[in-house]
């Protein structure tokens, strides 16, 4: 029975891709076939009143297919990759419970790696560390603590980007609590994992036609109310200095609306950053091993792509079932019209 492969294969469907790729519209069909649930893996979408900004799929556009994994905490609380990982694991172990299977869609590639290939034993964050690392920044900006990575972990400092605050202060933290190196302890580790029969599906375009449904999705987002959200959570008291504020469109806007620059420099930003950060996401999931690469043809209509998604899922559980005992293989299905 199904209840069974679930239990003893766990099966777990991951849909990945950079941002503006079209995961969300390809996943609300790809679960309606299979009768579950989204469950999002997107480190922006967790935040609360941070809708605009973060492409978060309105009502309508989830066409009744539960969402799990956005809206978690107000903006001006801090969440990581640990916190995801144990509400994701709780909701999966929900979707086993029911009978369904799992399916996690998003962009964040280290949530998506936390929860396959599990998390390593850096301690967690600490809140008067924290303090004093901002501190630093203050004082000494981001150069500052880039140069105090460098010094304590430069294997860290190699892999990442100087402007890349949250990481860059996430190692020195840990550097802090334990004496170690973050870049040790993920050595250790290596994320070898297995908690589940993981399928991981990228979805992926040529660059430059990424790039113009990025800008184009940002000239929606300005047109439908980014201003007028960032102006309201800052009413609020989110501060600019928040994590949750200093994501794409956030920053950009905020600094507009505090008149550090004006509005054409404030979108040429926008778009310059969202195609780098779009990049770097590439850059990320081609080091992860595994993704099986579906590429999206110009004019390709996002439930064409969604029947290439269903058949590669479809596929890897008879693949299962196969390698299933004989009283396991009887009377699996694979969710709605499925053979």
């Amino acid at each position: 029975m199904l209840t069974e492969l679930l239990g003893r294969q766990r099966p777990l469907a991951v849909l990945l891709g950079p941002t503006a790729v079209g995961k969300s519209r390809v996943a609300t069909v790809v679960a309606r076939h299979f009768d579950t649930e989204v469950l999002t893996a997107d480190s922006r979408q967790v935040y609360r009143g941070m809708d605009i900004g973060t492409d978060k799929p309105s009502v309508g556009e989830r066409q009744g297919v539960p969402h799990r994994l956005i809206d978690l905490v107000d903006p001006r609380e801090a969440f990581n990759a640990g916190r995801y990982r144990r509400l994701a694991l709780e909701e999966i172990d929900r979707l086993y419970a029911a009978h369904r299977l799992p399916f996690v869609v998003g962009g964040t590639g280290l949530y998506i790696r936390t929860l396959v290939r599990g998390l390593c034993s850096a301690p967690e964050s600490d809140p008067r560390v924290r303090a004093d690392l901002q501190k630093l920044r203050d004082e000494r900006g981001r150069g500052g603590l880039y140069a105090e990575l460098q010094r304590t972990d430069p294997g860290a400092a190699a892999r990442l980007h100087p402007n890349d605050e949250s990481k860059v202060m996430r190692a020195l933290e840990v550097y802090r609590l334990s004496g170690r190196s973050i870049s040790t302890i993920q050595e250790e580790h290596r994320f070898q994992e297995r908690p589940f029969s993981a399928l991981l599906i990228g979805l992926q375009r040529p660059m430059d036609s990424l790039y113009q449904r990025i800008e184009a999705r940002i000239d929606w987002q300005l047109a439908h109310g980014m201003i007028e959200e960032t102006r309201s959570l800052l009413q609020q008291g989110c501060g600019r200095e928040l994590a949750s504020m200093k994501g794409l469109g956030y920053r950009q806007v905020g600094a507009f609306l505090a008149d550090e620059y004006d509005y054409p420099e404030m979108v040429r930003q926008f778009k310059r950053d969202t195609r780098r950060f779009a990049k770097r996401q590439m850059t990320w999931f081609r080091r992860e091993p595994g993704i099986v690469w579906l590429p999206i043809e110009e004019g390709e209509r996002p439930e064409q792509t969604a029947g290439h998604v269903i058949r590669e899922m479809e596929q890897f559980l008879r693949t299962l079932e196969q390698e299933a005992p004989p009283s396991v293989q009887e009377g699996v299905t694979y969710g709605k019209g499925s053979a």
